[in-house]
């Protein structure tokens, strides 16, 4: 049995009930109806035209906004005779309605419902089979927002977001991605290898200002191809900080490697919200090391990043927090470096930061703190680390964040105290920092040596004059402390 057959094995969650399901209609060349002549059936009917359908318009009185619709599109929209009828919906791919009552919009539903077309009432969704939702238009990228008609306000300022962060030449992008589909299909075999290749790719659109030109395309799908080609030799590993708990924490650089992985080993800290945004096809393997309770062994996690990386796979190795403060990211690394295999080291937000964040606090705030210390509150032998420089750490203006400190506050508070750091130094004490159970106290010093109440989460500490309530906070600290001027 591999390793991997004896670690925890995570699976996706199930997808969250969805109040309508999207869907993407191919209008191109097919019959569609409109019936109104409302500046509101007017955007419809310029929708459908958009989307390459015929338009038939039933229209007593067009509205300026309809005619122009009639005037602008080329013979491919024009009034129908008479009023609606159901011999008008013979043939039809989709029929909309802008009902001037709710009897004529559920008649109209009804007909509709009776000849088998899709259909939307304007502005009544109980009347309609489907509806319109708010659309970024980059075609043929086309991206549909829907709020099930409840906060049509939200879905626009939700557009106007997805806008800005979308390339200006999306639309050349796409289009070049379908003229390599076929070429990549050719010649990378199936999985890994196309993978890399179209990741490598996207990388690209999203961080080039310029498409490459119709005779430099092939040559640069040549060297994208070349590199998907060489990385299929040997896998790679990624060491990604996914944070304090909160996805919201996570960088687009981690969110990427996730949607690339296709194993994913995550320690216990790690929240089920970062990990659902992983590619789903992706292994997930529980690795989690906690203090005083069953762990995996480093030894364990090193030989299954080897063997998944040795396999050709993209092995991301989510680590809570930042991959380079207080894990064993160095060791990963060295045990990688040795093997040969490519390590890449994604950061992520540490928790002091985030704590800092979460208080409104400046860590290192120029009247309160000239320094800065992050030390760990739980060693191999769950005591306090031997070589703690007491007197740096004990100086009134050095701000102190204690990670893994829970355990340990009783005697670091004494330590501190018999090297000289005030009793009543402020301390914040922060428990599952960010995540929806989060619990943080205030006390000072003092009581900080009765010990911490806290219950299984991470536990953060943080001691210093920059954690003082504000209303506190306005004294003169360098005269409390007794810096001198």
């Amino acid at each position: 049995m591999t390793l991997a057959g004896r670690m925890p094995l995570a699976v996706p969650a199930a997808i969250a009930p969805i109040a309508t399901l999207p869907v993407f209609l191919d209008l191109r060349g097919k019959r569609a109806l409109v019936v109104g002549g409302t500046a509101a059936a007017a955007w419809k009917a310029e929708l459908l035209l958009a989307a390459g359908a015929g338009v038939a318009v039933i229209a007593a009185e067009p509205s300026p906004e309809m005619s122009g619709v009639l005037g602008r599109s080329g013979g491919r929209a024009a009034l129908a005779a008479g009023p609606f009828a159901p011999q008008h919906l013979a043939g039809l791919a989709v029929a909309i309605c802008d009902a001037g009552d709710d009897a004529e919009a559920a008649a109209f539903a009804a007909l509709c419902r009776a000849a088998g077309v899709p259909h939307n009432v304007i502005d009544e969704p109980a009347h309609s089979a489907f509806s319109f939702g708010t659309i970024v238009n980059r075609s043929p990228v086309v991206i549909g927002i829907g709020t099930s008609g409840v906060a049509p306000v939200l879905g626009q300022a939700i557009r106007q977001r997805v806008e800005a962060i979308l390339p200006r030449r999306l639309p050349e992008w796409a289009g070049l991605a379908a003229r390599l589909r076929d070429r990549v299909l050719s010649l990378l075999p199936e999985g890994s290898a196309r993978r890399r290749f179209w990741d490598a790719f996207v990388d690209r659109v999203f961080s080039a200002d310029t498409v490459p030109g119709e005779g430099a395309y092939e040559a640069e799908a040549d060297r994208w191809i070349g590199a998907a080609r060489e990385k299929t030799r040997a896998g790679r590993v990624t060491l990604v900080g996914a944070g304090p708990g909160s996805a919201e924490f996570l960088t687009l650089r981690a969110v990427r490697a996730l949607q690339t992985a296709d194993v994913i080993l995550f320690d216990d800290l790690v929240t089920d919200e970062v990990l659902e945004l992983a590619r789903r096809e992706a292994v997930r393997i529980g690795v989690g090391k906690r203090g005083g309770l069953a762990s995996c062994r480093q030894e364990d996690i090193n030989d299954l990043l080897l063997e998944h990386a040795r396999q050709g796979r993209h092995v991301v190795r989510l680590k809570s927090g930042d991959p380079m403060v207080f894990g064993r990211g160095g060791e990963e690394i060295a045990v990688l470096d040795r093997a040969g295999i490519a390590v890449e080291v994604v950061p992520g937000i540490t928790a002091a930061m985030a704590l800092a964040s979460r208080l409104g606090v400046s860590l290192t705030h120029r009247d309160r703190a000239q320094s800065l210390r992050f030390v760990t509150g739980y060693a191999k032998d769950g005591a306090l680390p031997r070589r703690l420089d007491w007197k740096g750490l004990a100086d009134p203006a050095t701000t102190l964040v204690v990670y893994m400190g829970g355990g340990t506050a009783p005697t670091l508070s004494r330590r501190l105290i018999q090297h000289g750091l005030d009793p009543a130094t402020p301390v914040v004490v922060a428990e599952n920092l960010s995540r929806d159970d989060e619990k943080i106290e205030r006390l000072c010093l003092r009581d900080l040596a009765r010990g911490l109440t806290s219950g299984s989460g991470p536990v953060l500490v943080g001691i210093g004059s920059v954690f003082a309530r504000a209303e506190s906070a306005a004294i003169d600290i360098d005269e409390a402390v007794g810096i001198p001027a």
